[in-house]
C-alpha cells in the first residue's frame, strides 16, 4: 500500500510526468512503501507520506536524463578528449531507491545513543 499518490510526487517535483513516468512512479511508490514499513511501520502517516514523496521524487529526477549510470556515486565527462568515469556507490547512489539521514529521523529511526548495563538487572536495592 503506497503512503502517496503519483500526484503528490508531481507537486513535488512541480513538474506534470507521462503515462510511462506515472507508471514507474506508482511502482516506486509501493516500493518505498515496502522499505518504510520494514523500518518502522508505526511511523506517523504525514512522516510516510512525506518521505515517499521525496524518495520517489529524488530517484525520478536522477540520472534518466543526464546519461549517468545506475548504481553512480560520482562521475566525471569530458568532451573533444571522449573521457568519461564513474565511481558505483553502495548505497544513496543514482537509480537507487534510499531513505536519507534527514528521512529516517522523520520516520523515528535515526541514529539512537543510549546503553543497557546487565549488571543492573542483578541489583536490588537494600532495605526493601
Amino acid at each position: 500500500m503506497a503512503y502517496a499518490t503519483v500526484e503528490d510526487v508531481e507537486t513535488r517535483m512541480m513538474k506534470t510526468l507521462s503515462e510511462s513516468e506515472r507508471a514507474v512512479c506508482e511502482a516506486l511508490l509501493d516500493d518505498v512503501a515496502l522499505l518504510i514499513d520494514n523500518m518502522n511501520e508505526e511511523a506517523a502517516a504525514d512522516a510516510k507520506k512525506a518521505v515517499s514523496c521525496r524518495a520517489v521524487a529524488r530517484i525520478m529526477s536522477s540520472g534518466a536524463d543526464n546519461n549517468i549510470p545506475v548504481g553512480a556515486s560520482q562521475g566525471s565527462m569530458q568532451a573533444l578528449g571522449y573521457a568519461q568515469s564513474w565511481s558505483m556507490g553502495s548505497s544513496g547512489a543514482i537509480g537507487e531507491l534510499y531513505l536519507t539521514k534527514a528521512e529516517k529521523q522523520m520516520l523515528g529511526i535515526g541514529s539512537k545513543i543510549g546503553s543497557h548495563s546487565p549488571v543492573e538487572d542483578f541489583c536490588v536495592e537494600v532495605g526493601s
